[in-house]
């Protein structure tokens, strides 16, 4: 079982942005301190409350200031980015980080996002990512001269291709053939991940989804590895929670639904977006259920683990037993707040370092061995 975190990141708009950046910084390098594996951050360009506007810039960031953890872009919003841009980008990043970047990219996520760069037909936005990553791919494993001809983008560099100088080539990335490749899933029966997992690709189940919607996305993307001949694992599978972690169970678990704390800020922030872009229906635990009920108090308690050590274990292991096997957990970061909160995420990261993902290792040890 591997540990990592994903930021989206989700501040309040309402504090300085400055101040929220080099906050989000300063928990990217205590996830290296601490010893997780990967750290992942998100891309939005229209929104305060979410205000990287480019994860390849802020994982640049962290290379100097960190040493061994994975650094993923979680999403790439492909519709948005010329694919020219992704492939040169993604390319720098690996080599400056010596092969430590995970690509994610995706069709994007946020509604504001799609209407600013005029993508909000979701079946384009599709058709778009799909035709964005196959340029990007064909850019890696090919030569100039270039004339790759597409319905949203046509790549031609002909005239200006001057081998002898260099000109008219693009730097390939440092990992070999590409960096691995990682797909978000929100939705149930998502054809994406089929997609993903025959492609090879790995898949992050979101946060902010009912389990019944996680065990779906392990069954599509088993289903997709068997379209390809491929034996899904779970190195490729990863499942991101809201986790806090502490010594006092019951004060973690209070904590994670004060109407004051991070959480609720989280999720009060998520449900109003999600409600009225009317996407809110990835939210709910079953068909059944009112919109009206979709609230950040729901959904607190349905997508956090919380807990002392020994019970934040037993919920993951529980989890997996439940939805598949998943290799790696992703705590999801929330704003710090201010510093007495900042103080409580860093020590829930630490807990979740040094004695939740120990806890782990070893019952899945065990129940490998068994």
């Amino acid at each position: 079982m591997k540990l990592g975190m994903f930021m989206m990141p989700v501040n309040d708009h309402r504090r300085d942005t400055h101040t929220v950046l080099k906050e989000d910084v300063e928990i990217a390098v205590a996830c290296d301190r601490l010893g997780f594996d990967e750290f992942w951050i998100g891309e939005h360009y229209t929104t305060l409350s979410e205000p990287v506007t480019c994860p390849f810039m802020f994982l640049s960031n962290l290379i100097a200031r960190t040493t061994r953890m994975k650094l993923g872009t979680g999403v790439v919003n492909l519709p948005q980015r010329h694919p020219v841009q992704t492939a040169a980008h993604a390319a720098l990043l690996d080599h400056l980080s010596d092969g430590r970047l995970i690509l994610g990219v995706s069709p994007g996520g946020l509604v504001s996002d799609f209407e600013m760069f005029g993508v909000t037909d979701l079946q384009v936005r599709r058709e778009m990512a799909g035709e964005a990553i196959e340029t990007v791919l064909k850019l890696w494993s090919t030569e100039p001269p270039y004339d790759i001809r597409g319905k949203y983008w046509t790549l031609r560099l002909e005239d200006y291709h001057w081998p002898d100088l260099g000109v008219g080539a693009m730097i390939k990335p440092y990992q070999k053939p590409h960096p691995p490749l990682v797909a978000s899933a929100m939705s149930p029966d998502s054809g994406g991940v089929r997609s993903a997992a025959a492609r090879g690709w790995g898949v992050i189940s979101a946060n902010f989804v009912p389990v019944s919607t996680i065990k779906n996305h392990w069954q599509g993307f088993s289903d997709g590895c068997a379209r390809s001949g491929r034996e899904p694992g779970p190195a490729d599978w990863r499942v991101a929670r809201s986790i806090f972690v502490a010594e006092d169970d019951a004060w973690a678990k209070a904590y994670v639904r004060d109407p004051e704390g991070p959480f609720a800020h989280y999720y009060g922030y998520l449900v109003t977006l999600v409600r009225r872009a009317a996407f809110h229906a990835i939210m709910k635990s079953g068909p059944e259920m009112a919109d009206e009920d979709v609230t950040p108090e729901y959904a607190c308690d349905a997508f956090s683990v919380a807990g002392d050590p020994d019970s934040v274990a037993e919920q993951i292991l529980a989890l997996r037993e439940e939805v598949g096997p998943f290799g790696t957990i992703l705590m999801t970061a929330t704003d710090c707040l201010n510093e007495t909160h900042k103080a409580h995420q860093l020590a829930s990261m630490r807990l979740m370092a040094d004695e939740v993902i120990p806890r782990l290792r070893r019952a899945l040890g065990d129940r490998a061995a068994a």
